[in-house]
Protein backbone atom coordinates (compact mmCIF):
# COMPACT_ATOMS: atom_id res chain seq x y z
CA UNK A 1 0.00 0.00 0.00
CA UNK A 2 1.43 3.21 -0.75
CA UNK A 3 0.95 6.09 1.97
CA UNK A 4 1.33 9.69 1.15
CA UNK A 5 2.05 10.58 5.15
CA UNK A 6 5.54 11.76 6.36
CA UNK A 7 7.32 14.14 8.24
CA UNK A 8 10.86 15.38 8.05
CA UNK A 9 11.91 13.32 10.61
CA UNK A 10 11.45 10.16 7.68
CA UNK A 11 12.88 11.74 4.79
CA UNK A 12 15.35 10.09 3.07
CA UNK A 13 15.54 12.84 -0.18
CA UNK A 14 15.15 16.41 0.71
CA UNK A 15 16.95 18.47 3.66
CA UNK A 16 15.34 21.93 4.89
CA UNK A 17 17.48 24.36 6.01
CA UNK A 18 16.47 27.88 7.73
CA UNK A 19 18.27 31.19 7.46
CA UNK A 20 15.35 33.96 8.78
CA UNK A 21 12.93 34.51 6.35
CA UNK A 22 14.50 31.96 4.05
CA UNK A 23 13.85 28.23 3.84
CA UNK A 24 16.45 26.09 1.52
CA UNK A 25 14.89 23.17 0.32
CA UNK A 26 17.80 20.83 -1.75
CA UNK A 27 16.88 17.46 -3.14
CA UNK A 28 19.55 15.19 -2.29
CA UNK A 29 17.90 11.89 -3.45
CA UNK A 30 19.01 8.55 -1.67
CA UNK A 31 20.05 6.42 -5.09
CA UNK A 32 18.68 3.31 -2.84
CA UNK A 33 15.93 4.19 -1.62
CA UNK A 34 13.14 4.27 -4.15
CA UNK A 35 9.79 3.02 -3.64
CA UNK A 36 9.90 -0.61 -5.42
CA UNK A 37 12.91 -2.38 -6.06
CA UNK A 38 14.63 -2.65 -9.48
CA UNK A 39 16.08 0.58 -10.29
CA UNK A 40 18.26 3.27 -8.38
CA UNK A 41 17.31 6.88 -8.10
CA UNK A 42 20.64 8.37 -9.72
CA UNK A 43 21.13 11.79 -10.32
CA UNK A 44 18.79 12.72 -8.14
CA UNK A 45 16.39 11.17 -10.56
CA UNK A 46 12.64 10.53 -8.37
CA UNK A 47 9.82 8.56 -8.31
CA UNK A 48 6.56 8.73 -6.09
CA UNK A 49 8.60 8.62 -2.59
CA UNK A 50 10.37 11.73 -3.26
CA UNK A 51 7.55 13.58 -4.33
CA UNK A 52 5.07 12.23 -1.25
CA UNK A 53 7.91 13.89 0.65
CA UNK A 54 8.38 17.42 -1.62
CA UNK A 55 4.67 17.65 -1.07
CA UNK A 56 4.71 17.20 2.65
CA UNK A 57 7.67 19.71 3.18
CA UNK A 58 5.58 22.42 1.05
CA UNK A 59 2.54 21.86 3.23
CA UNK A 60 4.81 22.31 6.23
CA UNK A 61 6.52 25.78 4.94
CA UNK A 62 2.89 27.05 4.98
CA UNK A 63 1.51 25.84 7.79
CA UNK A 64 4.45 25.24 10.29
CA UNK A 65 6.86 28.34 9.45
CA UNK A 66 4.89 31.27 8.85
CA UNK A 67 8.16 33.45 9.26
CA UNK A 68 9.47 32.05 6.00
CA UNK A 69 8.61 34.57 2.74
CA UNK A 70 11.24 32.83 0.48
CA UNK A 71 12.13 29.34 -0.51
CA UNK A 72 15.33 28.49 -2.11
CA UNK A 73 14.85 24.79 -4.25
CA UNK A 74 18.25 23.75 -4.94
CA UNK A 75 19.82 20.57 -4.91
CA UNK A 76 22.61 19.13 -2.60
CA UNK A 77 24.70 17.52 -5.14
CA UNK A 78 27.16 18.72 -6.73
CA UNK A 79 27.20 19.11 -10.67
CA UNK A 80 23.80 18.20 -11.02
CA UNK A 81 20.28 19.20 -10.07
CA UNK A 82 17.37 16.71 -11.26
CA UNK A 83 17.61 14.35 -14.02
CA UNK A 84 13.87 13.89 -13.57
CA UNK A 85 11.45 10.94 -13.43
CA UNK A 86 13.29 8.20 -13.36
CA UNK A 87 12.96 6.02 -16.58
CA UNK A 88 13.37 2.48 -14.97
CA UNK A 89 10.57 3.39 -12.59
CA UNK A 90 8.24 4.26 -15.52
CA UNK A 91 9.68 1.73 -17.60
CA UNK A 92 8.58 -0.80 -14.72
CA UNK A 93 5.49 0.60 -13.29
CA UNK A 94 1.88 -0.26 -14.34
CA UNK A 95 -0.09 2.39 -16.42
CA UNK A 96 -1.98 3.31 -13.51
CA UNK A 97 0.51 4.48 -11.42
CA UNK A 98 2.58 5.95 -14.51
CA UNK A 99 -0.40 8.11 -14.37
CA UNK A 100 -1.26 8.78 -11.03
CA UNK A 101 2.47 9.41 -9.98
CA UNK A 102 2.37 12.52 -12.58
CA UNK A 103 -0.82 13.82 -11.71
CA UNK A 104 0.19 13.90 -8.24
CA UNK A 105 3.55 15.56 -9.29
CA UNK A 106 2.33 18.02 -11.03
CA UNK A 107 -0.84 18.88 -7.95
CA UNK A 108 2.92 19.51 -5.82
CA UNK A 109 3.67 21.53 -8.59
CA UNK A 110 0.56 23.48 -8.22
CA UNK A 111 0.65 23.87 -4.80
CA UNK A 112 4.44 25.48 -4.79
CA UNK A 113 2.25 28.18 -7.24
CA UNK A 114 -0.64 28.31 -5.31
CA UNK A 115 1.76 29.26 -1.95
CA UNK A 116 3.25 31.74 -4.51
CA UNK A 117 0.44 33.15 -5.70
CA UNK A 118 -1.64 32.79 -2.69
CA UNK A 119 0.48 32.83 0.64
CA UNK A 120 3.46 34.94 -0.37
CA UNK A 121 5.92 32.35 0.33
CA UNK A 122 7.93 33.12 -3.29
CA UNK A 123 9.97 30.09 -4.52
CA UNK A 124 13.49 30.79 -6.08
CA UNK A 125 15.02 27.47 -8.15
CA UNK A 126 18.71 27.68 -8.31
CA UNK A 127 19.57 25.44 -10.79
CA UNK A 128 23.03 24.32 -10.01
CA UNK A 129 23.43 21.69 -12.87
CA UNK A 130 21.91 19.86 -14.87
CA UNK A 131 17.92 19.69 -14.92
CA UNK A 132 16.30 17.47 -16.85
CA UNK A 133 12.42 16.73 -17.84
CA UNK A 134 10.93 16.23 -14.55
CA UNK A 135 14.01 18.22 -13.04
CA UNK A 136 13.21 21.40 -14.73
CA UNK A 137 9.88 21.05 -14.67
CA UNK A 138 10.00 21.44 -10.69
CA UNK A 139 12.26 24.40 -11.89
CA UNK A 140 9.66 25.86 -13.75
CA UNK A 141 7.13 25.87 -11.05
CA UNK A 142 9.39 28.44 -8.83
CA UNK A 143 8.95 32.40 -9.39
CA UNK A 144 12.64 33.09 -10.52
CA UNK A 145 14.59 30.05 -12.09
CA UNK A 146 18.56 31.14 -11.56
CA UNK A 147 21.02 28.71 -13.65
CA UNK A 148 24.50 28.26 -12.90
CA UNK A 149 26.70 29.70 -15.67
CA UNK A 150 29.51 26.85 -15.95
CA UNK A 151 29.22 25.84 -19.87
CA UNK A 152 27.87 22.56 -19.00
CA UNK A 153 24.91 22.96 -16.94
CA UNK A 154 21.91 23.26 -18.81
CA UNK A 155 18.43 23.08 -18.73
CA UNK A 156 15.89 20.55 -21.20
CA UNK A 157 12.92 18.69 -21.78
CA UNK A 158 14.51 16.04 -24.20
CA UNK A 159 11.42 13.18 -23.93
CA UNK A 160 10.27 13.37 -27.15
CA UNK A 161 13.26 12.61 -28.73
CA UNK A 162 14.81 10.08 -26.04
CA UNK A 163 11.61 8.94 -24.67
CA UNK A 164 8.54 8.72 -27.35
CA UNK A 165 6.26 10.53 -24.62
CA UNK A 166 5.73 14.11 -23.74
CA UNK A 167 6.61 16.48 -20.52
CA UNK A 168 3.43 14.66 -18.21
CA UNK A 169 3.94 17.06 -15.86
CA UNK A 170 2.78 20.20 -17.46
CA UNK A 171 6.36 20.83 -18.48
CA UNK A 172 5.15 22.03 -21.62
CA UNK A 173 2.47 24.03 -20.99
CA UNK A 174 3.97 26.32 -18.20
CA UNK A 175 7.44 26.69 -20.57
CA UNK A 176 4.25 28.51 -23.56
CA UNK A 177 1.88 30.01 -20.78
CA UNK A 178 3.49 30.60 -17.76
CA UNK A 179 7.18 32.10 -19.09
CA UNK A 180 5.72 33.15 -22.15
CA UNK A 181 8.59 31.16 -24.45
CA UNK A 182 7.65 31.54 -28.47
CA UNK A 183 6.51 28.48 -29.43
CA UNK A 184 8.41 27.90 -32.62
CA UNK A 185 11.47 28.19 -29.73
CA UNK A 186 10.01 25.60 -27.96
CA UNK A 187 9.55 23.38 -30.57
CA UNK A 188 13.02 23.41 -30.77
CA UNK A 189 13.95 23.28 -27.11
CA UNK A 190 11.71 19.87 -26.68
CA UNK A 191 13.53 18.14 -29.27
CA UNK A 192 17.30 18.97 -27.91
CA UNK A 193 18.61 16.35 -26.09
CA UNK A 194 21.29 18.36 -24.67
CA UNK A 195 18.75 21.26 -23.75
CA UNK A 196 19.84 24.86 -23.45
CA UNK A 197 22.42 26.59 -21.58
CA UNK A 198 24.32 29.67 -20.77
CA UNK A 199 22.77 33.20 -22.22
CA UNK A 200 20.50 31.65 -24.93
CA UNK A 201 18.56 30.11 -21.96
CA UNK A 202 17.98 33.73 -20.76
CA UNK A 203 17.37 35.14 -24.31
CA UNK A 204 14.56 32.50 -24.96
CA UNK A 205 13.38 32.87 -21.40
CA UNK A 206 14.01 29.62 -20.18
CA UNK A 207 15.70 30.50 -17.23
CA UNK A 208 15.79 33.83 -15.85
CA UNK A 209 19.53 34.57 -15.09
CA UNK A 210 22.91 33.33 -15.32
CA UNK A 211 24.96 33.29 -12.20
CA UNK A 212 28.68 32.21 -11.95
CA UNK A 213 29.73 29.36 -9.60
CA UNK A 214 31.38 31.68 -7.21
CA UNK A 215 28.48 33.47 -6.01
CA UNK A 216 25.88 30.65 -6.74
CA UNK A 217 24.39 30.86 -2.84
CA UNK A 218 25.42 33.99 -2.30
CA UNK A 219 23.22 35.68 -4.89
CA UNK A 220 20.51 32.82 -4.55
CA UNK A 221 20.44 34.30 -1.09
CA UNK A 222 20.25 38.09 -2.09
CA UNK A 223 17.56 37.40 -4.56
CA UNK A 224 15.39 35.36 -2.02
CA UNK A 225 15.88 37.88 0.53
CA UNK A 226 14.19 40.58 -1.89
CA UNK A 227 11.07 38.92 -2.45
CA UNK A 228 11.30 37.91 1.02
CA UNK A 229 11.14 41.69 1.80
CA UNK A 230 7.69 42.26 -0.33
CA UNK A 231 6.22 39.27 1.44
CA UNK A 232 3.07 40.22 3.74
CA UNK A 233 3.78 37.13 5.79
CA UNK A 234 4.20 37.81 9.69
CA UNK A 235 7.48 37.57 10.71
CA UNK A 236 6.76 36.94 14.15
CA UNK A 237 3.66 34.09 14.64
CA UNK A 238 3.30 30.94 15.84
CA UNK A 239 2.86 28.08 13.31
CA UNK A 240 1.08 25.13 14.20
CA UNK A 241 2.68 21.67 13.82
CA UNK A 242 0.91 19.07 11.30
CA UNK A 243 0.62 16.28 13.46
CA UNK A 244 -0.34 12.63 11.80
CA UNK A 245 -3.45 11.82 10.19
CA UNK A 246 -5.36 9.42 12.16
CA UNK A 247 -6.47 6.87 9.64
CA UNK A 248 -7.67 3.04 9.95
CA UNK A 249 -8.21 0.60 7.47
CA UNK A 250 -9.95 -2.93 8.21
CA UNK A 251 -11.16 -4.81 5.44
CA UNK A 252 -12.95 -2.89 2.92
CA UNK A 253 -13.88 0.00 5.54
CA UNK A 254 -12.11 3.30 5.86
CA UNK A 255 -12.22 5.58 8.78
CA UNK A 256 -10.32 9.13 9.61
CA UNK A 257 -11.69 11.68 12.44
CA UNK A 258 -14.14 13.85 10.20
CA UNK A 259 -15.27 10.80 7.30
CA UNK A 260 -15.38 7.25 6.64
CA UNK A 261 -15.69 4.65 3.55
CA UNK A 262 -17.11 1.55 2.87
CA UNK A 263 -16.40 0.05 -0.68
CA UNK A 264 -18.53 -2.52 -2.65
CA UNK A 265 -16.07 -4.49 -4.44
CA UNK A 266 -18.98 -5.79 -6.99
CA UNK A 267 -20.25 -2.40 -8.00
CA UNK A 268 -16.50 -1.11 -7.84
CA UNK A 269 -18.24 1.96 -5.38
CA UNK A 270 -16.86 3.64 -2.54
CA UNK A 271 -19.91 4.88 0.02
CA UNK A 272 -18.00 8.13 1.88
CA UNK A 273 -20.29 9.70 4.98
CA UNK A 274 -18.62 12.90 6.37
CA UNK A 275 -19.52 13.87 9.25
CA UNK A 276 -19.84 17.22 10.75
CA UNK A 277 -17.83 18.49 13.82
CA UNK A 278 -19.66 17.89 17.06
CA UNK A 279 -19.43 21.47 18.44
CA UNK A 280 -18.81 24.73 16.64
CA UNK A 281 -15.60 25.24 15.76
CA UNK A 282 -13.46 28.29 17.38
CA UNK A 283 -14.63 31.55 16.42
CA UNK A 284 -11.53 33.71 17.01
CA UNK A 285 -7.86 33.40 16.23
CA UNK A 286 -6.46 32.39 19.46
CA UNK A 287 -8.99 29.69 19.56
CA UNK A 288 -8.31 28.22 16.09
CA UNK A 289 -4.97 28.15 16.98
CA UNK A 290 -5.24 26.43 20.50
CA UNK A 291 -7.28 23.85 18.34
CA UNK A 292 -4.90 23.67 15.70
CA UNK A 293 -5.16 19.89 13.86
CA UNK A 294 -8.40 19.60 15.83
CA UNK A 295 -9.96 22.66 13.90
CA UNK A 296 -12.78 21.00 12.25
CA UNK A 297 -11.97 22.66 8.51
CA UNK A 298 -8.52 21.68 9.08
CA UNK A 299 -9.20 18.52 10.29
CA UNK A 300 -11.82 17.82 7.48
CA UNK A 301 -9.13 18.85 4.82
CA UNK A 302 -6.31 16.75 6.22
CA UNK A 303 -8.79 13.50 6.03
CA UNK A 304 -10.20 14.22 2.72
CA UNK A 305 -6.72 14.82 0.65
CA UNK A 306 -5.29 11.77 2.25
CA UNK A 307 -8.40 9.86 1.56
CA UNK A 308 -8.50 10.71 -1.90
CA UNK A 309 -4.84 10.25 -2.52
CA UNK A 310 -5.14 7.04 -0.85
CA UNK A 311 -7.89 5.90 -2.92
CA UNK A 312 -6.31 7.14 -6.06
CA UNK A 313 -3.30 5.08 -5.25
CA UNK A 314 -4.69 1.88 -3.93
CA UNK A 315 -8.05 1.71 -4.96
CA UNK A 316 -7.81 1.78 -8.41
CA UNK A 317 -10.96 -0.49 -9.47
CA UNK A 318 -13.31 1.58 -7.02
CA UNK A 319 -14.44 3.98 -10.27
CA UNK A 320 -17.75 5.34 -8.27
CA UNK A 321 -17.49 7.40 -4.90
CA UNK A 322 -21.26 8.18 -3.64
CA UNK A 323 -20.93 10.95 -0.50
CA UNK A 324 -22.87 11.09 2.29
CA UNK A 325 -23.27 13.63 5.08
CA UNK A 326 -24.32 12.94 8.51
CA UNK A 327 -24.18 15.64 11.51
CA UNK A 328 -25.23 19.50 12.32
CA UNK A 329 -25.43 21.60 9.48
CA UNK A 330 -25.21 24.69 12.32
CA UNK A 331 -21.63 23.66 13.19
CA UNK A 332 -20.51 23.57 10.06
CA UNK A 333 -21.80 27.13 9.01
CA UNK A 334 -19.59 27.97 12.05
CA UNK A 335 -16.46 26.61 10.63
CA UNK A 336 -17.50 28.37 7.82
CA UNK A 337 -17.76 31.65 9.45
CA UNK A 338 -14.67 31.05 11.31
CA UNK A 339 -12.85 31.26 7.97
CA UNK A 340 -14.87 34.30 6.28
CA UNK A 341 -14.54 36.22 9.72
CA UNK A 342 -11.25 35.83 9.82
CA UNK A 343 -9.56 35.13 6.24
CA UNK A 344 -7.01 38.03 7.00
CA UNK A 345 -5.54 36.06 9.09
CA UNK A 346 -2.42 34.45 7.48
CA UNK A 347 -3.38 30.48 9.37
CA UNK A 348 -7.06 30.94 8.25
CA UNK A 349 -5.61 31.49 4.72
CA UNK A 350 -3.98 28.41 4.71
CA UNK A 351 -6.87 26.22 5.92
CA UNK A 352 -8.95 27.69 3.16
CA UNK A 353 -6.78 27.59 0.53
CA UNK A 354 -6.09 24.09 1.44
CA UNK A 355 -10.11 23.21 1.66
CA UNK A 356 -9.44 24.65 -2.32
CA UNK A 357 -6.72 22.65 -3.17
CA UNK A 358 -7.76 19.82 -1.70
CA UNK A 359 -11.54 20.23 -3.06
CA UNK A 360 -9.47 20.58 -7.03
CA UNK A 361 -7.98 17.56 -6.37
CA UNK A 362 -11.03 15.82 -6.38
CA UNK A 363 -12.16 17.13 -9.22
CA UNK A 364 -9.66 16.56 -11.19
CA UNK A 365 -9.67 12.38 -9.75
CA UNK A 366 -10.87 10.37 -12.49
CA UNK A 367 -13.31 8.55 -10.34
CA UNK A 368 -17.17 9.31 -10.76
CA UNK A 369 -18.69 11.18 -7.93
CA UNK A 370 -22.40 10.97 -6.66
CA UNK A 371 -23.95 13.04 -3.82
CA UNK A 372 -26.87 11.90 -1.71
CA UNK A 373 -28.69 14.05 0.00
CA UNK A 374 -30.85 12.56 2.40
CA UNK A 375 -32.70 13.61 5.78
CA UNK A 376 -29.60 14.09 8.53
CA UNK A 377 -27.43 15.62 5.98
CA UNK A 378 -25.46 18.68 6.53
CA UNK A 379 -24.71 19.71 3.00
CA UNK A 380 -23.88 23.27 4.41
CA UNK A 381 -21.10 25.81 2.89
CA UNK A 382 -17.64 23.72 2.48
CA UNK A 383 -19.82 20.41 2.28
CA UNK A 384 -22.19 21.74 -0.53
CA UNK A 385 -19.17 21.83 -2.40
CA UNK A 386 -19.83 17.95 -2.68
CA UNK A 387 -23.27 18.70 -4.21
CA UNK A 388 -21.51 21.36 -6.64
CA UNK A 389 -18.63 18.71 -7.50
CA UNK A 390 -20.50 15.78 -8.13
CA UNK A 391 -21.51 14.72 -11.76
CA UNK A 392 -24.71 13.73 -10.76
CA UNK A 393 -26.98 14.50 -7.15
CA UNK A 394 -30.20 12.72 -5.57
CA UNK A 395 -32.37 14.93 -3.17
CA UNK A 396 -34.78 12.74 -1.24
CA UNK A 397 -38.20 14.94 -1.82
CA UNK A 398 -40.01 14.74 1.79
CA UNK A 399 -39.09 12.61 4.27
CA UNK A 400 -38.05 8.58 4.39
CA UNK A 401 -41.33 6.51 5.55
CA UNK A 402 -41.00 5.18 9.26
CA UNK A 403 -38.43 7.94 9.81
CA UNK A 404 -38.50 10.47 12.29
CA UNK A 405 -35.72 12.50 10.99
CA UNK A 406 -36.60 16.23 9.43
CA UNK A 407 -36.95 16.63 5.37
CA UNK A 408 -33.33 17.01 3.91
CA UNK A 409 -32.50 20.42 3.20
CA UNK A 410 -29.12 21.95 1.89
CA UNK A 411 -27.62 25.60 2.61
CA UNK A 412 -25.39 27.67 0.64
CA UNK A 413 -23.39 29.96 2.74
CA UNK A 414 -20.32 32.63 1.75
CA UNK A 415 -17.70 30.14 1.14
CA UNK A 416 -19.52 28.79 -1.94
CA UNK A 417 -18.92 32.21 -3.52
CA UNK A 418 -16.04 32.76 -4.56
CA UNK A 419 -13.18 31.32 -1.49
CA UNK A 420 -12.78 27.64 -3.07
CA UNK A 421 -12.52 27.80 -7.00
CA UNK A 422 -11.81 25.16 -9.57
CA UNK A 423 -9.03 24.94 -11.51
CA UNK A 424 -10.76 27.21 -14.00
CA UNK A 425 -10.81 30.10 -11.59
CA UNK A 426 -14.20 30.09 -11.09
CA UNK A 427 -16.29 28.87 -7.90
CA UNK A 428 -18.48 25.36 -8.49
CA UNK A 429 -21.50 27.79 -8.53
CA UNK A 430 -19.97 30.61 -11.08
CA UNK A 431 -19.25 27.28 -13.12
CA UNK A 432 -22.69 26.12 -12.72
CA UNK A 433 -24.10 28.93 -14.10
CA UNK A 434 -21.55 30.41 -16.96
CA UNK A 435 -22.83 33.80 -17.41
CA UNK A 436 -25.83 33.79 -15.68
CA UNK A 437 -25.98 36.48 -13.42
CA UNK A 438 -29.74 36.56 -12.64
CA UNK A 439 -29.15 33.72 -11.09
CA UNK A 440 -26.46 33.87 -9.11
CA UNK A 441 -28.01 37.00 -7.23
CA UNK A 442 -30.87 34.90 -6.73
CA UNK A 443 -28.25 32.16 -4.78
CA UNK A 444 -26.90 35.37 -3.00
CA UNK A 445 -30.12 36.16 -1.44
CA UNK A 446 -30.72 32.32 -0.21
CA UNK A 447 -27.21 32.42 1.91
CA UNK A 448 -27.78 30.91 5.11
CA UNK A 449 -31.57 29.68 4.58
CA UNK A 450 -32.35 25.74 4.61
CA UNK A 451 -33.29 24.86 1.19
CA UNK A 452 -35.41 22.04 0.70
CA UNK A 453 -35.47 19.57 -2.40
CA UNK A 454 -38.21 21.76 -4.50
CA UNK A 455 -36.33 24.79 -4.00
CA UNK A 456 -32.65 23.40 -4.37
CA UNK A 457 -34.45 21.98 -7.81
CA UNK A 458 -35.70 25.37 -9.03
CA UNK A 459 -32.38 26.76 -8.69
CA UNK A 460 -30.78 24.28 -10.41
CA UNK A 461 -28.48 22.97 -7.13
CA UNK A 462 -28.90 19.28 -7.68
CA UNK A 463 -29.67 16.88 -10.25
CA UNK A 464 -33.28 14.91 -9.12
CA UNK A 465 -35.24 14.98 -6.41
CA UNK A 466 -37.07 11.58 -5.91
CA UNK A 467 -39.52 11.16 -2.88
CA UNK A 468 -39.59 7.94 -1.07
CA UNK A 469 -41.34 5.96 -3.22
CA UNK A 470 -38.77 6.15 -5.67
CA UNK A 471 -35.53 6.85 -3.98
CA UNK A 472 -33.91 3.51 -3.16
CA UNK A 473 -34.73 2.38 -6.83
CA UNK A 474 -33.70 5.57 -8.58
CA UNK A 475 -30.18 5.93 -6.36
CA UNK A 476 -29.54 1.79 -6.86
CA UNK A 477 -30.03 1.89 -10.55
CA UNK A 478 -28.21 5.24 -11.54
CA UNK A 479 -24.80 3.43 -9.36
CA UNK A 480 -25.60 0.03 -10.76
CA UNK A 481 -25.81 1.81 -14.33
CA UNK A 482 -22.01 3.69 -13.52
CA UNK A 483 -20.51 0.34 -12.90
CA UNK A 484 -21.57 -1.18 -16.30
CA UNK A 485 -19.70 1.33 -18.30
CA UNK A 486 -16.42 1.54 -19.93
CA UNK A 487 -14.28 3.60 -16.96
CA UNK A 488 -12.02 4.79 -19.87
CA UNK A 489 -15.26 6.49 -21.32
CA UNK A 490 -16.31 8.00 -17.89
CA UNK A 491 -12.91 9.38 -17.52
CA UNK A 492 -13.26 11.13 -20.77
CA UNK A 493 -16.48 12.17 -20.33
CA UNK A 494 -15.88 14.01 -17.14
CA UNK A 495 -12.86 14.95 -17.44
CA UNK A 496 -14.58 16.95 -20.62
CA UNK A 497 -17.63 18.18 -18.31
CA UNK A 498 -16.47 19.31 -15.26
CA UNK A 499 -14.27 22.58 -16.44
CA UNK A 500 -16.59 24.86 -18.58
CA UNK A 501 -15.54 28.16 -18.52
CA UNK A 502 -11.90 29.70 -18.78
CA UNK A 503 -9.19 27.78 -20.17
CA UNK A 504 -6.25 28.43 -17.38
CA UNK A 505 -2.71 26.49 -16.93
CA UNK A 506 -4.19 23.90 -14.49
CA UNK A 507 -7.15 23.48 -16.62
CA UNK A 508 -5.58 23.00 -20.10
CA UNK A 509 -2.76 20.23 -17.96
CA UNK A 510 -5.38 18.33 -16.10
CA UNK A 511 -8.75 18.51 -18.96
CA UNK A 512 -6.28 18.32 -22.06
CA UNK A 513 -2.84 16.76 -21.23
CA UNK A 514 -3.56 14.13 -19.04
CA UNK A 515 -5.93 12.77 -21.36
CA UNK A 516 -2.92 12.66 -23.82
CA UNK A 517 -0.59 11.25 -21.55
CA UNK A 518 -2.85 8.92 -20.85
CA UNK A 519 -3.09 7.66 -24.19
CA UNK A 520 1.02 8.29 -25.30
CA UNK A 521 1.38 6.15 -21.75
CA UNK A 522 -0.09 2.90 -23.45
CA UNK A 523 1.12 3.20 -27.09
CA UNK A 524 3.53 0.66 -28.07
CA UNK A 525 5.96 3.97 -29.63
CA UNK A 526 6.69 4.24 -25.68
CA UNK A 527 5.87 1.05 -23.83
CA UNK A 528 5.87 -1.41 -26.29
CA UNK A 529 8.53 -4.48 -26.01
CA UNK A 530 10.59 -2.23 -28.81
CA UNK A 531 8.97 0.93 -27.56
CA UNK A 532 11.28 3.84 -25.66
CA UNK A 533 11.13 3.43 -22.38
CA UNK A 534 11.94 0.15 -22.68
CA UNK A 535 14.39 0.55 -24.79
CA UNK A 536 16.37 3.46 -23.02
CA UNK A 537 19.90 2.92 -21.82
CA UNK A 538 20.19 -0.30 -23.74
CA UNK A 539 21.79 1.21 -26.66
CA UNK A 540 18.84 0.32 -28.74
CA UNK A 541 16.53 2.22 -31.18
CA UNK A 542 13.22 2.12 -30.63
CA UNK A 543 10.86 0.98 -33.33
CA UNK A 544 7.95 3.41 -33.98
CA UNK A 545 4.46 3.06 -35.08
CA UNK A 546 4.56 5.42 -38.09
CA UNK A 547 0.88 5.89 -38.62
CA UNK A 548 -0.56 9.69 -36.72
CA UNK A 549 -3.90 8.80 -35.63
Amino acid sequence: MIDFSTHPDQYKHWKIAFEGPVAILSMDVDEAGGMEDGYDLKLNSYDLGVDIELYDAVQRLRFEHPEVKSVILTSAKDRVFCAGANIAMLGSSSHAHKVNFCKFTNETRNGIEDASDHSDQKYICLVNGTAAGGGYELALAADHIMLIDDGASAVSLPEVPLLAVLPGTGGLTRVVDKRHVRRDRVDIFCTLTEGMRGKRAVEWKLVDELVPRSKLMETAMARATEFAAKSSRPSDARGIELAPISREIDGDTIGYKTLSASIDRDLHTAEITVTAPEKAPAQDIDGIISEGCDFWPLAFARDFDDFILHMRANEIETSTWVFKTAGDADNVEAGDAALLNNADHWLVREITLYLKRTLKRLDVSSRSIVTLVEPGSCYTGTLLELVLAADRSYMLDGVLEGSNLPEATIRPTGINFGPLPMCNGLSRLETRYLDDAFQMDNLQAEIGRDLNAETADELGLVTFIPDDIDWEDEVRIAIEERASYSPDALTGMEASLRFAGPETLETKIFGRLSAWQNWIFQRPNAVGEEGALQLFGTGKQAKYDRKRV
